[in-house]
């Protein structure tokens, strides 16, 4: 008898014309490691934010750690448009971010400049997975990665421009 329950997820050949899926999904799971890593920090700043910054930091880190979840989303599911698995263990997420975690306490305008940086080397991982969609004829990765990339620069600068003060 099998049952609705027993489904294991698998791996499915796709034919859109997109050359090296497996490729694509690797370059997306390290966007999506990355996505995961800043959405924690992010929230974590948003928590843990006092002194004169408090209100403009935690609105402002509030809308990114939104948006970072929702991105989580659309990558996990990109991921599994191109036939592949999703990541399913939070080990593979650390694994494969270049996301840190900053184990000592920091004032709000540290906070803010190390969520720049990072913001600074997602944004990086994901002009060379640009390059690497438009090389493999994928426009639809090329597209999102884009998209995601505009959205780390606006936040370091954005987190850059509070840590000034």
């Amino acid at each position: 008898m099998t049952s609705a329950l027993n489904v294991v997820p698998e791996t499915t050949e796709i034919s859109t014309g997109v050359k090296d899926a497996p490729a694509m999904a690797t370059g997306l799971e390290s966007a999506l490691a990355d996505t995961y890593r800043l959405l924690f920090k992010t929230h974590a700043t948003h928590w843990n934010v006092e002194g004169p910054l408090f209100f403009s930091v935690h609105n402002l880190t509030e809308e990114q750690y939104e948006n970072l979840f929702e991105a989580a989303d659309v990558l996990a599911e990109r991921i599994r448009a191109l036939g592949q698995l999703a990541p399913a263990t939070l080990s593979s997420i650390v694994a494969n971010s270049v996301v840190q975690d900053e184990e000592t306490p920091a004032s709000a305008g540290e906070m803010c400049e190390d969520l720049a940086a990072d913001h600074e080397r997602v944004a990086h991982r994901l002009h060379a997975l640009i390059k690497i969609a438009g090389e493999h004829g994928d426009p639809v990765t090329e597209d999102l990665a884009t998209e995601r990339a505009a959205f780390h620069e606006k936040a370091a600068w954005m987190l850059r421009s509070i840590a000034k003060s």
